[in-house]
């Protein structure tokens, strides 16, 4: 059957997709949908904070740890233990509370979720038999709209049915556990001799200036993201008269992320990567915006839609940038600029969470964050002018 064909490209894709579904749906995103209920019943917005910075310690550890892995044969291996690690990690959640145990739990979740979207990205992007790869990874990467949109409507059908937070985690811990049979057994490669397999050893001369500056721009990126993909249903929720709206909001960001890579990345592949991720931002800094200056839940319909269209998209817009950059070694540049966007998600949750507590309102925390974008945008710009390789059209 096609399906189960290892070198068809829907079924790589189909496999990418569920990855994502499980690695960054399941193991870090369903967080956010979640939290509202925990702070309820079980956590402060304290801890919230420090599961989140945890959750990108793994995620930054994962990142790095990704970029000395050589041969495929051991990023498949990775990829598949990251897949086990975002399901045992959500299982905890779902059966106790002690907290030293969520504190690692969280841990690894990040670690298996950079095995997910990191390598397994890579993974796909070398086994794909397409000449225009810029669009066939942006169809790959829709798959962080999916894994928002299909986890969030998995805790509301828990909810409905009479469950709690415990229950969510359970279950998604289970479709977590289905859903990384298909792509472990997709996403891998011939077994070849070993004199034959191919190896990628660290290349210090990748680090052009134009790679330098990708990285510190997809830092700001990472600061921009964080802060509403950790407390969007709740800055939401704390704005007069939208008590209970958020997790609606955060619906809309995953709806709006489906297409939103597949939109950017054919834009990147005509007006060029770096002119659409200065557009992306841009918009970005508007979604982070619109919570400071109104409670009208058209808006914040707008600022979850702007968020999710904009932070997906630019998931895929850097790492398909730096992949290409990295030529046969995708993993190589995809792990530097992750190392640097999980640096970034570390620092935001940890100054929200002072600037909360400090002036009891979200608003400071969503200015700085829009402020260090607004850096981001400044470095891009700067490539644009300056770097050869960001006046090229990558393809």
């Amino acid at each position: 059957m096609p399906r189960f064909n290892r070198e068809s490209n829907n079924a790589i894709l189909l496999a990418g997709i569920l990855a994502l579904v499980v690695g960054v749906g399941v193991a870090r995103f369903v967080f956010t949908s979640l939290l509202p209920a925990m702070l309820e019943d079980s956590i402060s917005i304290a801890f919230a904070g420090v599961l989140a910075s945890i959750n990108y310690l793994g995620y930054l550890s994962g990142s790095i740890f990704s970029i000395f892995i050589k041969d495929i044969h051991t990023k498949v291996k990775y990829f598949r233990i990251g897949l086990l690690l975002c399901v045992i990690s959500s299982f905890v959640l779902g059966i106790t509370e002690n907290s030293i145990l969520w504190i690692f739990a969280r841990l690894f979740a990040g670690f298996g979720a950079a095995m997910a979207l990191v390598v397994g990205s890579a993974v796909v992007m070398l086994k794909l038999q397409s000449t225009n790869k810029t669009k066939a990874m942006g169809i790959h990467f829709s798959g962080l709209g999916f894994s928002i949109v299909i986890t969030d409507l998995v805790m509301r059908a828990v909810f409905y049915y009479g469950g709690d937070w415990k229950d969510a985690w359970l279950i998604l811990a289970i479709i977590g556990a289905f859903l990384s049979c298909y792509p472990a057994y997709i996403l891998r490669f011939d077994k070849q001799p070993t004199d034959e397999v191919v190896k990628h050893n660290f290349d210090k001369s990748l680090f052009s200036p134009m790679v330098i500056m990708l990285i510190l721009a997809y830092f700001t990126e990472g600061v921009g993201m964080v802060v509403q993909a950790t407390f969007l249903p709740d800055i939401v929720n704390s704005l007069d008269g939208l008590d209970g709206y958020g997790g609606y909001v955060w619906l809309a960001v995953g709806i709006a992320g489906i297409p939103s890579c597949i939109i950017w990345m054919r834009l990147a592949h005509r007006f060029g990567s770096i002119n659409i991720m200065i557009v992306a931002m841009l918009l970005q800094i508007v979604g982070i915006l619109i919570p400071t200056f109104s409670s009208n839940i058209v808006m914040n319909l707008i600022s979850g839609l702007l968020f999710g269209a904009t932070f997906i998209g630019l998931v895929a817009l850097f790492m398909n940038f730096g992949g290409q950059l990295s030529k046969k070694n995708p993993v190589f540049i995809m792990g530097a600029i992750t190392s640097a966007y999980g640096i970034g998600q570390i620092i935001a949750p940890l100054y929200c969470v002072a600037l909360i507590k400090q002036f009891n309102t979200y608003n400071q925390a969503l200015y700085l964050t829009a402020i260090i974008v607004a850096c981001g945008v400044l470095m891009l710009t700067y490539a644009k002018v300056n770097f050869k390789d960001a006046k090229q059209n990558m393809q």
